[in-house]
């Protein structure tokens, strides 16, 4: 207030001198005219001014009083302001730098002494030297909390017990011309560690379930309770060691809850527990019992968490069981695996699945059927049979495919030659996009991987959509299918549908043709019913053969021309043996056609003849990509090896498609799958 009114006198003073000034001018003026007319005396004229030279004279004083008066306060306020700054920033309990323009130190406070060890004065020395940053990323960096950073080990203080973390709040200055740059240090280092406490502390919600335990006890049902009861036995040691709870709920079903920080444990031992249950066998049987379970790593309710575990149990077992699957918010990780898929005898799910097909199908307009790129005698077969089952029914089918592959040439003139009429029924994807409607049911077969399906687009578009694989699965879907029946025991899609075929068709409703499809898509994928075969594989062949299916014409279907057969030659002149266990065979041809992809997995079939191997892959350029084909006998999980490239199928049968990469690049990356899945699993 006492400035305010300083301010108003002063103003005051100064127009008042104004006013004084005028006054004697105008006197001035008039005491002149008066002199030159005669009018008034002289000494009017020496009275006007001196009146205007006092009024000047006060007008320039309160001028020079006034302005130095403001200069002065102004001058005292920055000093005393630079000085508070100063002290301030000196005294400030958070670090604080400055730099020049070029990144080295020119001042530092106490506060950033009293954290690190000096050994010297840092005059000089660019922050990096002492921290993990430099003061440019520290300036620049986007995020508004700011950058994070660790002063370097030799640096800490004594006091210092653990890494501080500071958050670090850079700032451009300018002084007298020059730039210079502020970071101001926070400590977060008491929040890191709470928020770690908190993160370790959560509660993990694990699902478990014993997979195959009613296939193994079908003929000794007395040691049911016992191989269950060691199973939890187990699973309960596990568990409460790290203190932890287990519940039993339904049949062979269980649910865990525990800490964090303990799921961290069974990830570095890789869930052990996997190996202790394998090794409990019922009665004479020689498959071990196994369990899959579902873990969820995300943050949430319990509730949410609960649904996260059931879906990766669900993922567990379609990829074949005996693993656990994590699943946190972006991804999922795999542990075990192990052994290959028990074969269930029972059908009552096919049944299940079959009756919802079916009425799927009665109420859509149209359905698009479709298997995987670079089609196989499965993926058309049980294409084929799909659209079948929609004509039953009075409702317009299309096959998605590849007309002009030159591996199903085969199949189409055998279907031409039938005299059925099958003139409308295949289509390219792109005329499947002017079929594509509201109403209809878009149904994949034999892969579940959508982007390498014949027509991903389509699919991704359609409201209704059905998911029918036998390969494991390999991720979730970007879709909400309305069925999807993955069955890894499954010796092929042809297996799965015939299954469909059986329940819904009555007998004599499938043509010869279709049933020999169906069967050499069985004699495909089983290497003519010697490998990954069960009861169900043979049941589907029986009623294959009862729909009037020819071995000898499904065979035919295998003949090859002579550019196959030398293709074919090539693979096995380049062999090479890896980790005493592996084959591996390349064809470096660079004009391969579409069929190099059939004759890579012939010759990786072939391999597994050679004494002492246990898996097999071939590889061959194709385009701009290189196709792997995998094989094994059962000891080595040749699904896992090829899913870290981006591949996929079963247990002992697998392949991949590397994209944009030469075959030498393409067989560096396989070798260092294997080497990762040799060290998980072997180390």
């Amino acid at each position: 207030m006492a400035e305010k009114n300083k301010k108003i006198k002063a103003r005051r003073s100064y127009v008042v001198a104004v006013v004084m000034s005028c006054l004697g001018l105008i006197a001035l003026s008039a005491s002149l005219i008066a002199v030159i007319l005669g009018v008034q005396p002289r000494i009017a004229l020496t009275v006007s001014v001196s009146v205007y030279g006092a009024a000047t004279a006060a007008l320039i004083i309160v001028w020079i009083v006034s302005t130095v008066k403001s200069r002065r306060r102004s001058d005292i306020g920055e000093s005393i302001f630079g000085t508070i700054t100063l002290n301030f920033i000196q005294k400030l309990y958070m670090p604080v730098v400055i730099c020049d323009e070029l990144g080295r130190i020119v001042w530092y406070n106490t506060a950033l002494s009293s954290k690190i060890n000096l050994r010297g004065v840092l005059y000089g020395k660019y922050l990096d030297n002492i921290c993990d940053a430099t003061i440019e990323r520290i300036v620049k960096v986007e995020s508004e909390r700011g950058a994070e950073v660790h002063f370097n080990d030799g640096d800490l203080g004594d006091g210092a017990t653990v890494k501080e973390t500071f958050l670090a709040k850079g700032f451009d200055l300018e002084s007298q011309g020059k730039r210079y740059s502020m970071a101001i240090f926070s400590d977060i280092t008491e929040i890191m560690q709470a928020n770690k406490k908190i993160i370790d502390d959560d509660t993990v919600v694990a699902c478990a379930v014993i997979d195959n335990l009613d296939e193994l006890v079908q003929y000794v049902q007395d040691m049911y309770s016992s191989a269950a009861g060691e199973v939890e036995t187990i699973l309960r040691r596990h568990i409460e060691s790290i203190g932890g709870v287990l519940r039993t709920y339904g049949h062979n079903k269980f649910m865990m809850l525990f800490r964090a920080e303990d799921l961290a444990k069974f990830e570095a031992d890789r869930f052990s527990m996997l190996d202790e249950i394998r090794n409990i066998y019922v009665g004479d049987t020689t498959i071990p019992v196994t369990v899959s379970m579902g873990v969820a790593k995300i943050t949430g309710t319990l509730f949410e968490k609960e649904k996260v575990a059931q879906a990766a149990l669900d993922m567990a077992l379609q990829r074949g069981g005996d693993q656990v699957v994590v699943k946190d918010e972006e991804d999922c990780e795999y542990f075990g695996g192990k052994t290959k898929t028990m074969q269930k005898r029972t059908k009552v799910r096919a049944r299940v699945i079959a009756s919802e097909l079916n009425m799927l199908i009665q109420k859509s307009d149209n359905v698009l059927v479709m298997g995987h790129r670079f089609a196989d005698f499965d993926a058309l077969a049980s294409s084929i049979a799909i659209a079948r089952l929609a004509k039953y029914n009075g409702v317009k089918a299309y096959v998605i495919c590849d007309k002009n592959d030159k591996n199903l040439a085969g199949c189409f003139e055998s279907l031409a030659k039938s005299g059925e009429d099958y003139t409308d029924v295949f289509v390219d994807k792109l005329e499947a996009q002017d079929l594509l409607r509201s109403g209809s049911l878009v149904v994949v077969t034999d892969v579940n991987n959508i982007p390498i399906s014949e027509a991903p687009d389509i699919v991704n578009t359609a409201k209704n959509v059905v998911i029918i694989d036998h390969h494991r699965k390999t991720a979730e879907f970007n879709i909400k299918p309305n069925i999807v029946y993955i069955e890894p025991s499954a010796s092929s899609a042809s297996e799965l549908v015939s299954e469909f075929l059986e329940q819904l068709l009555p007998q004599g409703a499938l043509p010869k043709v279709e049933a020999d499809l169906l069967y050499a898509g069985i004699m495909l994928d089983t290497k003519k019913f010697t490998h990954n075969v069960g009861v169900r594989t043979f049941s589907s062949a029986l009623y294959l053969r009862g729909e009037n299916a020819n071995p000898l014409d499904a065979e035919a279907l295998f003949k090859i021309g002579v550019k196959d057969f030398i293709s074919e030659a090539k693979f096995e002149s380049n062999v090479v043996i890896y980790k005493s266990v592996i084959a591996i065979s390349l064809n470096e041809n660079d004009s391969n056609s579409s069929l190099a992809r059939v004759n890579a997995a012939k010759a990786a079939d072939r391999m597994l003849s050679i004494g002492g191997v246990y898996a097999a892959f071939a590889l061959c350029k194709f385009e701009d990509n290189v196709h792997i084909s995998a094989r094994s006998e059962g000891k080595i999980n040749v699904q896992r090896i090829l899913e870290k490239l981006g591949g996929g199928g079963h247990f002992d049968s697998a392949g991949a498609m590397v994209n944009g990469t030469t075959i030498q690049q393409a067989l560096v990356s396989l070798r260092n799958a294997i080497d990762e899945y040799f060290e998980e699993n072997y180390s």
